[in-house]
């Protein structure tokens, strides 16, 4: 579980977080929804680390990230997944180093046991005898994919999703969606996604978190969302919906 709590993030004087609360469960899609510039992305790099809040607490497990020693902290990036927005692949490496890469960084692994995890982790993404392509030969569906095997090298206990479905046709979107799903389930994994996309919300959202101007102004279940009663949420619905 992470919890959030009370979450401020000031850049130059100007707030983009204000006392942000939120629970992301374990086993669970949790989706961050809200406008552009609302503050998304900016709670999602202070979840994973890659910046640090004004004041407030984020929780992993009973684990107050920002408080961590160095070693502390770097234990548990080893335990956090992160699916960039558009795969982040290394242009230079193939599918194999690709996937392989966090696991020569982080572990004592041979190169028989490096092998034989990046082979598990794109048959589980349904990607198999790719090994040797590079990002340039592979389609956009397909980069996804492989940025989720990367993602779950390590076997994290937390994933981090960040428009998943950027550039995806509807198609291509619903893989990536089961993809997460499954994964989420079958690892008991807790998953964040960030995302625009009200469909993938609705499909598999089980918590959703609406970030408004830098706020956390609702939090519910997706049977909750359309009767939410928060008339910001019912326009941002809305709107996303044409």
């Amino acid at each position: 579980m992470i919890a959030l709590k009370d979450i401020s993030k000031s850049f130059s004087g100007r707030p983009v977080l204000q006392n942000v609360n939120a629970t992301f469960n374990k086993g669970k899609c949790s989706f961050v929804i809200g406008a552009s510039g609302g503050g998304k992305s900016v709670l999602m790099k202070c979840m994973v680390g890659l910046l640090s809040q004004d004041s407030g607490v984020i929780d992993f497990d009973g684990r107050d990230f920002l408080n961590l020693d160095y070693y502390k902290k770097k234990e548990l990036r080893q335990e956090i997944g992160m699916l960039f927005q558009g795969g982040a692949l290394f242009d230079s490496l193939s599918v194999e180093d690709n996937v392989a890469f966090p696991l020569r960084m982080f572990t004592n692994f041979s190169k028989s046991e490096i092998l034989d995890r990046v082979n598990f982790c794109l048959k589980r993404v349904k990607l198999e005898n790719v090994n040797k392509l590079f990002p340039s030969n592979i389609s956009g569906g397909m980069k996804k994919r492989v940025g989720i095997a990367r993602s779950i090298a390590m076997n994290p206990k937390y994933l981090f999703c960040d428009e998943p479905n950027s550039g995806l046709d509807p198609l291509t979107s619903r893989v990536i969606d089961e993809l997460i799903m499954e994964i989420t389930e079958e690892y008991g994994i807790t998953t964040i996604v960030n995302s625009h996309d009200i469909k993938s919300v609705f499909d598999m959202g089980d918590h959703i978190v609406f970030i408004y101007q830098g706020k956390s102004l609702w939090e519910g279940t997706k049977d909750q969302l359309r009767n939410s009663g928060n008339k910001e949420l019912e326009l941002f619905i809305k709107a996303s919906e044409f």
